[in-house]
């Protein structure tokens, strides 16, 4: 592809692309900094502030991935319930946690350290808060499965 830089190191750590009204540089190598770009053009863009909001932003985004991945929002309930209207509700749950998950991963391929510090911090907590057993009450505890002893032989 042209564009794309040669084989040497230096010319791998950032990559310049034409763009029809300015240059843009991407980086090919992790990098510390406000000044990125990542999701939509132009976005955060420079300024402090945006940037700590696309740092919430995709905090968020992976908290929401890790609750949609481990909750159960449709639960077929009695002989009233269409096997079809579950399914559609199953499908459509499950295609809004596949884009959003697609959209952190495109976030942190940015390549900026803060923001895969911000995803990788989002879908831990919330990994933490739906999925550990931290702050689930021993009710909610599916039973322990137990396992015969087999005799030993000798």
């Amino acid at each position: 592809m042209s564009g794309m830089g040669g084989g040497s190191p230096a010319s791998n750590m950032t990559t310049m692309m034409q763009h029809p009204t300015k240059k843009m540089m991407m980086h090919m190598t992790f990098f510390w900094g406000k000044n990125m770009e990542m999701l939509f053009a132009g976005w955060p863009g420079s300024r402090t502030g945006m940037y700590a909001l696309a740092l919430v932003f995709i905090f968020f985004l992976a908290f929401l991935v890790e609750g949609l991945s481990h909750s159960r929002f449709v639960k077929p309930s009695g002989p009233n319930s269409s096997s079809s209207s579950v399914g559609l509700a199953q499908t459509l749950a499950h295609t809004v946690r596949v884009g959003l998950g697609y959209l952190v991963m495109l976030a942190v391929m940015s390549f900026n350290g803060g923001v895969f510090l911000a995803a990788v911090a989002g879908h831990s907590l919330g990994f933490l808060l739906f999925r550990s057993r931290v702050f689930k009450k021993p009710d909610d505890q599916p039973p322990a499965k137990t396992v015969a002893a087999l005799p030993l032989h000798h």
